[in-house]
Parts: structure tokens; sequence; C-alpha cells
């Protein structure tokens, strides 16, 4: 670190120090416990690593988990992203980008290639990032196990020696109640690196594709439940299937974002202003720049 980045960073934290709190809300240990566990959770992807969670001054159930792992990483010359669903003004979004900004005073944007650091909930962006940045993914449920088997000793014996064969059995009975139908994407679990089981959020099945030999490293916090992992990039990501039953991703063929026309987007479905359904794109960064003809399909 240079020496004028190290004045930077050493200006701001005796700026909020002056006013009551250290920079970034958390203290120094926790982020460093933070960090390291991050650590280990990057060495070992999709590995569910345990975490001291501690109180935020968040509703729980609001993200507490991704909004610890930024708040332990973020610094003075980084730019934020905060997304709920894909909205940049959705309440979750505005209430953790207030949060974050009170306490660091760090640059917001709502641009995605202009972020350092993105938080999401439930969605992966369109626009392909780059390795420079860090996505941040709040997770209610990480273990997929937990639909199973209630006893967290019996569900991490489970991982360790690979035994989901019963996760397996939950997908078939899951199909067959819905006489044959695919159960939906958004709660279909992964493997990665052909190891470990991994729930990548309630994410729709049109960004799960997206996870795989991603260049961004994919970092996942769920603050009820104490656990984080993480996607380092190019890592192997498959969806839970059967050869018979494939993972199928939201069809929007013959549809197209009334605001920006694109046909290669995961759309809303709203009502429009005379009454009709119409379709909009649920990144609302990459729809903008559509319009303004930044992005061409």
């Amino acid at each position: 670190m240079g020496r004028s980045k190290l004045q930077e960073l050493i200006g701001h934290m005796e700026d909020r120090e002056q006013r009551g709190y250290n920079y970034a809300f958390l203290d120094e240990d926790t982020k460093r416990e933070i960090r390291r566990r991050l650590l280990k959770a990057v060495a070992v992807p999709g590995y569910q690593v345990p975490f001291g969670s501690r109180e935020m001054p968040l509703a729980r159930g609001w993200g507490t988990g991704g909004v610890q792992i930024t708040l332990s990483l973020i610094g003075p010359g980084d730019i934020l992203k905060v997304i709920e669903e894909g909205y940049d003004d959705g309440v979750n979004a505005a209430n953790i980008r207030r949060l974050i900004q009170g306490t660091t005073g760090v640059k917001v944007t709502t641009d995605t290639l202009e972020a350092t650091i993105i938080q999401t909930r439930h969605r992966i962006l369109e626009e392909k990032m780059t390795a420079q940045q860090i996505l941040v993914v709040q997770v209610p449920t990480p273990d997929p196990l937990k639909l199973i088997e209630s006893s967290g000793a019996k569900r991490r014996v489970m991982h360790a020696e690979q035994d989901y064969h019963l996760l397996w059995v939950h997908l078939y009975e899951d199909i067959v109640k819905r006489a044959g139908a695919p159960p939906p994407s958004s709660r279909r679990p992964v493997i990665v690196n052909k190891r470990y089981v991994m729930s990548p959020s309630p994410i729709p099945g049109w960004d799960v594709v997206k996870l795989s030999m991603a260049e961004t490293l994919l970092l996942f916090g769920a603050g009820r439940e104490k656990r984080l992992y993480a996607l380092p990039p190019h890592t192997i990501v498959e969806p839970v299937e059967f050869e018979d039953f494939p993972f199928t991703v939201e069809n929007f063929s013959g549809k197209r974002c009334a605001k920006c026309g694109s046909t290669n987007s995961y759309l809303n479905e709203l009502l429009g202003e005379d009454g009709k359904p119409e379709f909009t794109c649920s990144d609302t960064s990459f729809c903008l720049k559509r319009q303004r003809g930044e992005i061409i399909e």
C-alpha cells in the first residue's frame, strides 16, 4: 500500500473516530476475523465457513451477512453499488447503501461497471463484471441440506462425506409432486467444483448459469445462519439436475422490455398504464444504458 493511500485510510479512520464510531461501523477485530474466514472460503469454494455474526442496525433477514462482508472489505477508494432484485432504488438496497455510505463516506453509483464492490439481493447483474470487482450476495438460507436434515451437526457430516443422496431424493419427490414439471429454478442448489453442494441464494435460473467460470469473485453471507462461502473466479458451478429433467432457465422468447426493447435480459412482468401486462428489465442500470444507446445487443 502506497504512502498516500495509507495516509488517506488513516485520515478517514480518524475522522470517523471523532464522530463516535469506527470506519465502516464494525470494529477492526471483527473485520479481520471476517476477512480471515473469507480467505478460507475462497480457498475451499462452496464450503460454508462459520463466523461470529454481529448485531447490525438492520432488521434480521435484510442482508446482515452480506453487509458485514462489505463493511469488512470496503475502503476509502472503493465505489459501491447496492441492488435489490435488480433495482437500485429498492427499500432494502436504499437502506443498506445509506448505512455503508454513512459510515465510510465512499462514493456510490448505479453503474455496474463503475463499482468496485456490488452488494446484491436475489439477482446477478446483466452486464458482465470484471476480475477487478467483487460481488457480495445476501443469502437467507446457506445450506441446501436444511430442507432434508434439521440437525446442523448431521449436515456437516453429510457435507464432509459428500453424502447428497437425500437431496437427489428430495428433488425427485418435488418433480413427482409437480406432475413431471421441473421445480422452480430459483430454489435449485448447485454443485461447486464437483464437490460441495451450495445454495446460490434465491436467484433466478437465468442467473445461476452465470456463476460457472465467472471472472468476478463472488462472496456469499448469511448473517442469521452465521455462515459465509465463496466462488473464486473460474470456478465450475453446475445446477443439481437429472439427465431426463435438465435444469431450465426462464423463457422470455417473444417478449421484450417495454422501456429499452431488450430481448436478451431477465424481465419482470408488470401492469402497464393501460392495465395490460408488460415486461421490463429487472436490472435497472442495464435498462437505462440501453435506453441511452450505451449497450447494443
